[in-house]
Parts: C-alpha cells; sequence; structure tokens
C-alpha cells in the first residue's frame, strides 16, 4: 500500500513532465504509423497480385522484426544522427510487417464474386480498388494497423537509448538510479503510461474501424 501511495504521489509530484513525455511519446508513435500504414497499404496493394514481389516484400519486413532493436536504432546513427530521426526510422520499419500482410490478406479475402460485379457496373480498376476492395479489407487492414501501433508504443520506449523522446526516459532514469528514492516509481511511472497509452489507442483505433467498417460486415 505504502509503494501504491508514493507512486501517486511522484505522479502528482511530476504530473507537467509526465504529460510532455507522455505526449512526445505520442507524437512518435502517430508519425511512425501514419507513415506505415501509407506505405504498407499501397505497397500491399501492388504485391497482392504480384506472387514474387509479393513473397520478397513480405520476406523482407519479416526480416526487420528479427533484427535487435536497440542495435537498428543504433545503426542510423551515424546517418541521421542521435534523436528521434533514427529511432522513428527503425519504428517505421518494425511497423510495416503486419499492417502489409493484414493489407495483403484483406485483398485477398475479397470475393472474387464482388470484384466481377463490380467490373460488370462499369467501374475502373481503380474505382474497383477505392470503392470496394478497400473497404471490404479494411477490418482486416485495421487489425493490423492495431497490431502495429501496440508494437510501436511499447518500442518507442528504447527510443531514449539514442537520444529520442518519451516516456522512456523514466524507465531509464529509474534504472539507472536503481536502490536510490523515487526509483522505483519512476520505472513504474513509464511503464504504466506506456501500457496506458497503448490501451487508449488500441480503442481510438477500434473505434474508428467499427466506424469504417461497411455495414453488411459489421457483427
Amino acid at each position: 500500500m505504502e509503494a501504491l501511495q508514493n507512486f501517486f504521489t511522484y505522479v502528482q509530484n511530476n504530473s507537467d513532465y509526465i504529460t510532455e513525455a507522455t505526449l512526445q511519446h505520442l507524437r512518435i508513435v502517430l508519425i511512425v504509423i501514419a507513415f506505415a500504414t501509407v506505405t504498407s497499404v499501397l505497397l500491399g496493394v501492388w504485391i497482392q497480385t504480384r506472387p514474387l514481389a509479393r513473397a520478397l516484400v513480405l520476406s523482407t519486413a519479416s526480416i526487420f522484426l528479427t533484427l535487435p532493436a536497440l542495435a537498428l536504432f543504433a545503426l542510423f546513427i551515424p546517418i541521421m544522427g542521435i534523436g528521434n530521426p533514427p529511432a522513428m526510422l527503425a519504428l517505421w520499419m518494425y511497423a510495416l510487417l503486419p499492417i502489409l500482410r493484414n493489407t495483403v490478406t484483406g485483398l485477398d479475402s475479397v470475393p472474387p464474386a464482388v470484384t466481377e460485379s463490380a467490373r460488370g457496373m462499369g467501374l475502373t480498376g481503380t474505382q474497383r480498388l477505392l470503392k470496394v476492395k478497400l473497404p471490404l479489407a479494411l477490418p482486416v487492414i485495421m487489425a493490423g494497423v492495431r497490431v502495429a501501433t501496440l508494437l510501436t508504443v511499447g518500442l518507442t520506449a528504447i527510443a531514449v537509448l539514442v537520444g529520442g523522446d518519451g516516456l522512456g526516459i523514466f524507465i531509464r532514469s529509474g534504472l539507472s538510479r536503481n536502490g536510490l528514492p523515487n526509483a522505483a516509481e519512476q520505472v513504474w511511472t513509464g511503464t504504466v503510461f506506456i501500457v496506458a497509452l497503448g490501451l487508449l489507442l488500441d480503442l481510438v483505433l477500434a473505434a474508428f474501424q467499427r466506424v469504417a467498417t461497411p455495414r453488411g460486415l459489421k457483427v
């Protein structure tokens, strides 16, 4: 009970600092997910009907996830310097696969009969994509975006190790001061607020997914 009280006291006394770090963390996540979504959807549309390109692109995106996060962050420092840019580029690479794979899967799940019906109505290839295939694939694509968002929220905590911003500053500070006053509270602050931010973003995306899903696909 005393530990919990100390945690709330620390949060209350450092609310401005925590709010600033949370907004910095959120900004990084939103920018990364926005770019990853655009990139993945465009790539997914292009490779969906090209088996060779599909295998190559998906394999490459899968390899990104096998790379150690801190090593990948540090890899771009000689090129981009320290700070948010190298971390955001690495996070973008990690976020690609869930959205890309779900984009391809979602487009694959569109019934051919629906596409043929749209063709019979005189819709061009672009119109079929924008008005039929992508709306029907949206629930699957959004599931990938939600996974990528949660992954990015967690990995952004490591950005502080390469000079980036975010809630990871509390975890790093607490671990470096292990045994000193407020060290445990700092670690818990970073952890709790990262989890809370991830859950909040997932709820927002779930609500958007619900609203944007075509009425006939809602359950």
